[in-house]
C-alpha cells in the first residue's frame, strides 16, 4: 500500500468531470471511461485541415496520468513508516486541515512540461508553493525510507545536486525550491503531435479555468497493490471548522 497527498478539485466540480473522461478514468469513483476521438480543425489562407486523434491513441498518451487520476502533487506517493498507522496518518491530516485556512489557487492554463501537458499556474503560485512545502514537512514522518530500488528509479545521476539531496532526505527530488505545481493530462506526447494535442486540450480545459479555483481541502490518495490505480481515500477540508474527514463516498 503507498498513499499520496495531492490537490484535486471537489467531485461536483466540472474540471473533474471532464478530467476523468480526458484521462479514462475518475479517481473519486474508480469508474474507468472510453475516451472519444478529439478532432481539430487547422484553417490556413487556402484550406482546412482536419486532424483526429483516435481513442486507441488517446488511451496510449493518457496511460500513466491515468494510473494516478487526476491530481497536483503534494506530497509524492510513500509507503508508511512501520510505526505509523492509516488511521494516525488521517488523524495527523484533520490536524493539520484545522490549522489551515482554504485560499484561492493561481490561475492555472494548458502548458507544456518537457514533452507531457499539465495544468500549471499562469503566475505567481507562493501560496501553494508554501502549503506544498508545509505539507512535505508535516507528514514526512509517515514515510518510510526508500529502497534501493525506489531510489534508483528516480535517476539519481540525472538529477541537480541539491534534487538528490531533496531525493535522499525526504523520498522526492521536486520539492521545496524544486516543486512546480502542475496536474497532469498526458504522458510523453512525441513532438510531431504537440501542436494537435495542444489544439485539442485548450478548448476542451480553458472554459473551467476561468474561474479560479479554491484549495479548500487535503486529498488522501492510495495505491492498494504495487502497479494498482491511485484513489481517492480520504479528503479533510481546511478550516478550523472542518470536524469530519469526507471520504471518496461523500461529496466535497
Amino acid at each position: 500500500m503507498r498513499y499520496a497527498l495531492f490537490y484535486t478539485p471537489p467531485v461536483s466540480h466540472g474540471l473533474t468531470q471532464i478530467a476523468a473522461e480526458w484521462l479514462g478514468r475518475d479517481a473519486y469513483s474508480g469508474v474507468f471511461y472510453k475516451q472519444p476521438v478529439h478532432g481539430t480543425q487547422n484553417s490556413t489562407q487556402n484550406s482546412t485541415q482536419n486532424s483526429t486523434l483516435s481513442a486507441a491513441r488517446l488511451a496510449d498518451l493518457t496511460a500513466a496520468p491515468r494510473r494516478y487520476g487526476f491530481h497536483g502533487t503534494l506530497k509524492a506517493p510513500f509507503h508508511l513508516s512501520e510505526d505509523q498507522s492509516e488511521n494516525q496518518l488521517i488523524s495527523a491530516m484533520k490536524r493539520f486541515c484545522q490549522s489551515r485556512e482554504a485560499f484561492a489557487m493561481p490561475s492555472l492554463k494548458v502548458g507544456r512540461l518537457g514533452h507531457f501537458f499539465a495544468l500549471v499556474p499562469e503566475s505567481n503560485a507562493s501560496d501553494l508553493n508554501r502549503f506544498a512545502a508545509e505539507i512535505v514537512r508535516y507528514f514526512d514522518i509517515f514515510r518510510a525510507p526508500l529502497s534501493e530500488a525506489d531510489y534508483a528509479r528516480r535517476n539519481p545521476d540525472r538529477l541537480e545536486e541539491q534534487q538528490r539531496a531533496y531525493l535522499q532526505q525526504w523520498g522526492y527530488p521536486y520539492i521545496f525550491d524544486a516543486f512546480r505545481f502542475h496536474m497532469t493530462l498526458t504522458g510523453a506526447v512525441p513532438d510531431a503531435e504537440a501542436d494537435q494535442m495542444e489544439d485539442i486540450l485548450k478548448p476542451l480545459f480553458d472554459p473551467l479555468l476561468q474561474k479560479p479555483l479554491m484549495c479548500d481541502h487535503l486529498t488522501l490518495f492510495c495505491e492498494v497493490e504495487k502497479g494498482a490505480p491511485f484513489i481517492i481515500h480520504t479528503a479533510v477540508p481546511l478550516g478550523p471548522l472542518a470536524t469530519s474527514p469526507i471520504t471518496k463516498a461523500q461529496s466535497l
